[in-house]
């Protein structure tokens, strides 16, 4: 083999991929922000006796974000990175959304 056989070339697309991986951990650190602030809430509240129904709520709002964004994810696989991006951006939304129906109801007393 010879010296230029040996040379990794990189492929034209490698520059996009970089930025769809840069946009992936952008919002993988949000969705981790949701998780970390999920089991932050629910930390002080385990010990104030609240419901079951709670509890759900609690616990779901600890795994949905890590659910959401393995889902989108893997629904836009193959797809442009602005597809990704609003993909994500929706999924950040619907987590935004449970978690505050979450703190409404924990806070409005009906545990």
């Amino acid at each position: 083999m010879s010296a230029e056989e040996t040379m990794v070339k990189e492929p034209a697309a490698s520059r996009p991929r970089g930025l769809l991986y840069g946009l992936i951990g952008l919002f993988g650190l949000f969705y981790a922000y949701a998780i970390w602030n999920a089991i932050a809430y629910t930390i002080p509240l385990a010990g104030l006796g609240i419901g079951t129904t709670a509890w759900v709520a609690l616990i779901l709002s600890i795994v949905l974000p890590a659910v959401v964004f393995a889902f989108a994810l893997s629904l836009t696989r193959r797809r442009g990175l602005g597809t990704v991006a609003l993909v994500l951006l929706a999924g950040l939304a619907l987590v935004a959304v449970f978690w505050m129906d979450v703190v409404g109801y924990t806070l409005s007393g009906a545990h």
